[in-house]
Order: structure tokens, then sequence, then C-alpha cells
């Protein structure tokens, strides 16, 4: 008797195996009736696109080299390349070669555009005279921080296929990829402990196994979070950072006139630029896991809830959001404002440093040490006694908020926990399971046990959200005063880079800048002054002060002129050269 083989190829086997003796007797048929210059025709088609493909292979081969030898030049040199569409082409060390970084200017269209976004606000944002809100305005809670930041969202994403949109998008994934792992940890939680209280070795095992899994995988995507969410707020900084570094470095000469003629924001932009920038890109980043991640974790986690305990018990927990929100809100200081007086202090502290770092050798010279340390204590002690008070009135507002956050939500999420045991018609699934016979012994306990802890599970990832809906609230105060502080640099900026000097509401003041006139004549071989007041400087939007009423004079190429003060107590020569 003949033994058969019981090496049998499975079901998907044999299926590969037909497919493709059916593909590959369907080519060999079409290629035996196929002519013989088709053939031919189809073989010189190949190998013409196999040279081809290599001819493009080596050319870019070459390519590729050649950029490489430039880069590895250029990072010695410390240098880049200007394109012809005015954008920058440089080369940084990466690993054993070079990267290419190509950083394109903002375009003069752009900042056209966004002009109406800081000068000419919209009357119903409470910007109509193009200012930030007043110093009683509660930041956060308004329509012009909804305004600012949209506005300064432009900025940061300013397409939908932007490297930024990218990164939001990942981010997003991420962040509902961590939803569902909730939900999968807090029905495995309650399977674990079933299985442990009924004895079921095998299962708890198997439970524990999952759980380990499970938490090596979540534990990559917390950390796939908090990298994205740094890698958005570095995104943001960057784009913000090249905007306003195009605007206030360029022919115009804003970063001289910002200090010198319209002192929009104080001593100095270097405050705005280097911290308050930082923070608010940082916060702005950290909002959207802040605020939409928790209100997407509501959404799923009172669905499950609703189902597990019942409308009664989703009625309480929507009551509970509301209540809590309007308590926080009511007693909640204004972090905003507190926020954005810190930074004008850091700000006004830092530019006292700068002062005595670019005058050293004058207050060396004329024994000023003391005089400046007399201001520098001062400004400190008034930063210092700022924030003390800030920190004093976050001690009252987080005794509260722990306290409704953490304690009284776990009480009133054990006392909706107990609906499905002592209310079952209102009960939910959990109250449908209680009213059901069960006929193995101890079978009520166990899913009691299974259904309470998962639901713990999900009160605890609710309250968890709901926290961070409510913590959101102050970080929404200061995102609000970093928010002011940008939008301030840059509203300046765009006024500057316009000269757009006016005074909205009244009458422009004489010798301001909102009224300088005179006329270039080319072909006049020097300067002509016909009855031109001289006016010293002002800051916007303080008119000038008159020094002479009327002067007429005629300086060709060539010429010198000596100017003196009565008195000679000061003497100033200016060598006026004129030149084509």
């Amino acid at each position: 008797m003949t033994v058969q083989s019981t090496l049998r190829g499975t079901a998907a086997e044999e299926a590969i195996a037909a497919f493709i003796e059916k593909y590959g007797e369907l080519i060999r048929t079409r290629l035996r009736n196929t002519t013989k210059t088709t053939r031919l025709l189809a073989t010189l088609a190949l190998a013409t696109s196999i040279i081809i493909a290599g001819d493009g292979s080596r050319r870019w081969w070459r390519r590729w080299h050649a950029e490489k030898e430039q880069g590895m030049k250029l990072v010695r040199t410390n240098s880049w390349l200007h394109n012809k569409d005015g954008s920058r082409t440089i080369y940084v060390p990466y690993k054993d070669s070079t990267s290419k970084v190509v950083i394109h200017s903002t375009k003069p269209l752009t900042f056209e555009a966004h002009r109406r976004l800081f000068l000419n606000p919209p009357r119903v944002s409470g910007l109509g005279d193009g200012h930030v809100p007043s110093a009683q305005t509660k930041p956060g809670l308004n329509l012009a921080f909804l305004h600012q930041f949209l506005s300064l969202m432009s900025i940061m994403i300013p397409r939908w296929n932007s490297k930024e949109a990218g990164l939001l998008v990942s981010h997003g994934a991420f962040l509902m990829l961590r939803t569902y792992l909730s939900l999968v940890v807090a029905r495995l939680d309650g399977e674990i402990v079933r299985d442990l209280v009924a004895g079921n070795g095998k299962a708890f095992l198997l439970g524990l196994a999952k759980w380990c899994g499970l938490g090596g995988f979540a534990s990559y995507t917390n950390a796939m979070i908090k990298f994205l969410e740094s890698k958005v707020s570095i995104a943001f900084r960057t784009r913000l950072t090249r905007y306003i570094h195009d605007l206030y470095l360029n022919d115009n000469l804003n970063y001289y006139k910002l200090t010198n003629l319209d002192g929009g924001v104080g001593q100095g932009a270097d405050q705005f630029i280097t911290q308050d920038l930082t923070l608010f890109c940082a916060a702005a980043a950290n909002l959207y896991s802040s605020l939409g991640k928790p209100f997407v974790d509501i959404c799923v986690f009172n669905y499950q809830l609703y189902r597990s305990l019942g409308p009664l018990a989703l009625t309480g927990l929507l009551s509970n959001y509301f209540l809590t929100a309007s308590i926080l809100r009511r007693l909640s200081p204004p972090f905003g404002k507190l926020k954005a007086v810190e930074g004008r202090k850091e700000g006004d502290f830092r530019s006292l440093h700068a002062r005595l770092i670019a005058n050293a050798e004058e207050v060396a010279f004329y024994g000023g040490a003391e005089m400046e340390k007399t201001f520098l204590n001062k400004e400190f002690k008034s930063l210092k006694n700022w924030m003390e008070g800030i920190y004093m009135l976050k001690i009252r507002y987080n005794i509260l908020e722990d306290f409704i956050l953490k304690y009284s939500w776990s009480a009133y999420g054990y006392l909706l926990s107990s609906l499905p045991v002592f209310l079952p018609a209102w009960g939910g699934l959990g109250g449908a399971s209680e009213q059901t016979d069960f006929t193995e012994k101890h079978g009520r306990e166990r899913t009691r046990m299974k259904d309470f802890i998962t639901n713990k599970r999900l009160m605890l990832s609710l309250a968890d959200a709901g926290g961070r809906m409510m913590y959101s609230i102050k970080d929404l105060s200061e995102l609000a005063g970093y928010t002011s502080r940008v939008y301030t640099l840059i509203s300046t900026l765009h006024r500057v880079h316009a000269n757009a000097y006016y005074v909205r509401g009244r009458e422009n003041e004489l010798y301001s800048l909102s009224d300088v006139q005179g006329t270039i004549q080319k072909g006049f071989d020097g300067v002509r002054l016909e009855n031109v007041p001289i006016v010293a400087p002002g800051l916007w939007p303080q008119g000038g002060e008159e020094l002479l009423e009327s002067l007429s004079m005629i300086i060709r190429r060539g010429d010198h002129l000596l100017v003196s003060k009565a008195f000679s107590v000061f003497t100033n020569q200016l060598n006026l050269e004129t030149n084509n």
C-alpha cells in the first residue's frame, strides 16, 4: 500500500500558485500571438528606457557629487548662495556630509497682505485703534485675543501643505491613537481584575502579556506626542523669527526707527524676539494638545460611560463640567494681564543691562557705577515684587483648582459608578446586566468587579481630560499675555515699515511723523533747504520739539558745515558731502 505524502500546501499557498499559473499562461499566450515587429519595437523601447534611466542616474550622481563638494566648500568658508528668487541656500554639517537648506525670504506682497491684520483690524475685535486691548481687558476671554492669535497663526501656518500643517496633522494622529489606547487599556484592566478574582490563571497571565505589549506601544505614543509638540513649537518659532527678521532688518532701517522714532515696543525688541516669542510658541504648541485632545477624550469617554452607566450619569457629568468651568472662570485671576506686565518688566530689566554694556566706557569714565547699580536694583526689586504677587495669587487658585478637579471629581465619579448597582433601571448596560439572572456562582460579583474597574479607568481618564481642560483656562490666560506681546511687536514693525504714523480719532500734532513733506529732485548736485523747520524727533505719536523755526541754505558737493550751540558748551561738526 502506497503511503501518501503529508506535505500538503495550505489553502493560501494553493490560491497563490493558481493565481501565478493563470496569469503566467495569459502572458505567454499574448506573447505568442504578437508579431515580430511588435516584439522588436518593445525590445527597442525597453533598451531605450534602460539607457535613458542610466544616463539620468549618472547625471543625478554627478550633480549630487558637485553639490556635496560645493556644500563642503561653503561650510568651510561659512557662506551661502543667493538664488534668483531672493532665497538663500546654505549647507550645514550633517553626519559625514552636508545637508542643503533653502531659506525663503518673506515676499513684500506677503507683508502687504498681512498689514491689514495688524494695522487695520476689524472693529468687532476691539482693536479698532490698532492697539492691543487696554489693561482693564481680561485676556483670553475676548475677541481681541482671538483676532491676535489667528493673525499670528496666518504667519505660522501660511499654507495647508506647509511643514507646520504636516506636523500638526501627525501630532493629531498620535493624539487620537492615544485616546484609542486609553479605551483599550480600560477594558483590559477590567478583564485582568475579573480573571484575578475568578482564579483563572491562564487568562490572567495572557492579560498581563497583553498589558505589557500594550504598555510598550503606549509609551512610544506618549514619547512621539511630546516630540511632535516640541517640533511644532520649533517650527512656529522658526517661521515667526524669520518673518520678524525680514521685517526688522531690511533696507527700510526699521531696526533704527523702531526705537528712535516709534517707541511702540519700549527700549528695544530684544526681549520680544528672544523670550516672549519663545514662550508664545511653546504655549501655542501646547494648546493644541491641552485643548484638542482633552475635548476628543471627553466626547469619546462620555459616550462610553453613557453606554455603561446610562443617561443619568451623562447628564451628571455634563452638569459637573459646566459648573466647574463657571466656578474656575469666575475665580480665576487675570493671568494674561499679569504675564504681559511681567514680560514688560523683564524687558526693562534686560534693557538696563544692555545699556550698561553699550555705555560701559562712559560709565567707567564718569564713575557712574553706583548710579547704574541703583537703577538695576530698583528695576529688579520691582520685577521681584510683581512675580511674588503672581505666586501668591497662584497659591489660592491652585488650592481651589486641585480640590475641585482631584477630590470632588473623584467622589462624584464613585457616586456615578454606583448607579448600575443601586439604580439598575437608570444604569445603562451595567444596569441591564444587574437585572440579568446569573446561574453561575459568584458570576454577578465578577461582572460587577469588571464593570467597576473599567468604568473607574474611564472615569480617571475622563477626569484627567476634564482637568486638563480646566487647567487650560489658566494656560489660555497666559497665552493671551504672550500673544499680546508678540502681536504688539509685529504690528509696530508693520507701522514702521509702512511709515503709517497717523493718529486715529484726533488731529495730527504739529511736526509729527504723519506730516513729513519734501521732494527729491534728481540732477541737483547738493542739498537745498527753503524755510524748513528744524525739529528734534520725538517718539510716535507725540510730535517733535521745534529747535529752529525756519532754515534756508544750500550745501553743494565738497562743502563743510560747522554747527555750534550757544556759549560753545558743545560743538558738533557735520561733514556733509553729497554724492551722486
